[in-house]
């Protein structure tokens, strides 16, 4: 069968089965991809990290940090968070960040970083605060008590 027809036969058991709206919740694509997929994510992470690079408020923390492997590690985290084919497999965010003295004000100018980064890729509010509701949680285990 090819994926056409497949594709065609799984829409309308879905449809006779759970009804239209149902289908069209399970259709939906993954954050992932309404990011545009793994060049989108590259690229999100590449003009990320030279904001951070260039900000004077949190560049210190990374100062002796090998950014390719950063980069790489960004990019897993979020292509998995977002729903992609990614495994993140570095170490916890507590783990990383234990003994380093971020406080909040340093997670915030992350998190502004972050966002001019999206804003300058023009993603959509619905999916920059979808991203930014998986990164949030983080906080606890990024930011010292």
């Amino acid at each position: 069968m090819r994926a056409t027809t497949r594709t065609m036969a799984a829409l309308a058991a879905c449809i006779f089965l759970y009804g239209g709206a149902a289908c069209a919740q399970q259709r939906e694509a993954s954050l992932y991809d309404r990011l545009g997929g793994q060049p989108a994510v590259v690229a999100v992470v590449d003009d990320f990290v030279g904001n951070v690079a260039a900000d004077n408020r949190i560049n210190g923390f990374f100062a002796q940090t090998d950014i390719g492997r950063l980069k790489r590690l960004l990019v897993e985290q979020i292509c998995a968070g977002a729903g992609g084919p990614c495994t993140y497999t570095g170490r916890s965010m507590r783990a990383s960040h234990a003994g380093m003295g971020v406080a909040d004000v340093h997670f915030n100018a992350l998190v502004e970083d972050l966002i001019r980064t999206l804003d300058k890729f023009k993603v959509p509010e619905r999916e920059k605060n979808e991203l930014l509701a998986i990164l949030g949680p983080m906080k606890s285990d990024i930011v010292a008590r």
